[in-house]
C-alpha cells in the first residue's frame, strides 16, 4: 500500500479528474473503486470468516462509481481514505486464526475462502496500480510533453 500512497501522493490535484478516455473513470473514481471493492471484499472475508454461510450477492462497480461523487473529492483525501480502509483491512486478517482463514463461502455464485479474498484483497490495488501507472500517468505525461 505504501508504493500505491505514493503513487497517488505523486500525482497533482489538477490531473486527478483525468480520464485515458471519454468511457473510462477519472483517477479518483479509479481510487475511489478501490476503495469501495475492499470494503466489500473485506466485508465478505469478515462474513466467512465467522462462519456465516449466508450467499452473498455480487456488486456492480460501474454503477458504484456512477452513483458515488469521487470527482468531487480530493485525490488528497481519496488517498488517506484509501490507506485507513487498508488498515482496517489489515487489522482483520490480522485477528483471525487458522480455522477462519480456512472457511468458505458463497460471493456471487462463486466460492472463495478468507484467504483466497485476502490475496484477491491485494491483488486487486496491484492490478490498479499498474492501470493507474500504464493508462493514467503515462497518458497524462504524454499530453503535457512529459515523461
Amino acid at each position: 500500500m505504501e508504493d500505491t500512497a505514493d503513487l497517488l501522493n505523486s500525482i497533482q490535484e489538477t490531473r486527478a479528474n483525468f480520464r485515458y478516455a471519454p468511457d473510462k473513470w477519472s483517477i479518483k473514481e479509479l481510487v475511489g473503486h478501490m476503495i469501495d471493492t475492499e470494503r466489500i471484499f473485506a466485508y465478505r472475508a469478515l462474513r466467512f470468516a465467522r462462519n456465516d454461510k449466508t450467499p452473498l450477492s455480487g456488486y456492480e462497480q460501474d454503477d458504484y462509481v456512477s452513483n458515488a461523487s469521487f470527482d468531487s473529492c480530493t485525490l488528497t483525501d481519496l488517498a488517506s481514505e484509501l490507506k485507513s480502509v487498508r488498515q482496517s483491512t489489515l487489522f482483520l486478517f490480522k485477528h483471525l486464526d487458522l480455522n477462519a482463514w480456512m472457511r468458505r463461502g458463497l460471493a456471487n455464485d462463486s466460492e472463495a475462502s478468507v484467504r483466497a479474498l485476502a490475496h484477491i484483497i491485494a491483488g486487486h490495488e496491484l492490478h490498479h496500480r499498474e492501470i493507474l501507472r500504464a493508462r493514467y500517468l503515462s497518458a497524462t505525461a504524454c499530453q503535457n510533453g512529459e515523461r
